[in-house]
């Protein structure tokens, strides 16, 4: 999952996380789960936004965007700009205020249902509970009105640090 977010400040963020999955569709429902940093112990700049605006969207990730996607994966300050540094464009949401990647073709705004922290020390993490208010699909990744061409979309899944794969490989 690529997850954008802002802070209180409305400063955004963007992250991928390989721990992501959807999880039910009545109602439409994913999760992430954000670890606690091992290079310094703090909670990642994404859950620390979550907690404080309920608010997070999710970018999915297809094969143009996965050098722009690994460079957002780097440890920087709060107030850094991943969307700038990645060269994406951020493009307004329609119910939460985090911004969505202009380029993935498919957006899913979510409003935090749950946040479960499962340990708070170096590796430990939380698992982030959303429930899905507004999906975004160009057509040009659709087949009809419900269902997802991936030979178009080429979606890519992060698995651990840079090494990834495609969903569409046999």
């Amino acid at each position: 999952g690529w997850i954008s977010s802002i802070d209180l400040g409305g400063r955004p963020n963007l992250a991928p996380f390989s721990f992501f999955n959807v999880v039910c569709s009545n109602p439409p429902t994913v999760l992430f789960c954000p670890l606690i940093r091992g290079t310094d112990g703090k909670s990642k700049d994404t859950l620390n936004n979550v907690r404080a605006t309920d608010e997070f969207v999710v970018n999915i990730v297809t094969e143009e965007l996965l050098n722009a996607m690994n460079a957002t994966s780097i440890e920087a300050p709060s107030d850094f700009n991943e969307f700038e540094f990645a060269g994406l464009t951020l493009t307004p949401s329609v119910t939460v205020k985090p911004p969505r990647v202009k380029e993935s073709p498919i957006h899913f705004e979510c409003r935090v249902q749950q946040i479960v922290d499962i340990n708070n020390a170096p590796g430990g993490g939380s698992i982030v509970i959303g429930t899905i208010t507004h999906i975004h699909a160009e057509e040009r990744v659709m087949l009809g009105p419900d269902k997802i061409n991936l030979m178009a979309l080429r979606p890519i899944g992060r698995l651990m640090g840079s090494g990834y794969c495609r969903v569409t490989d046999h």
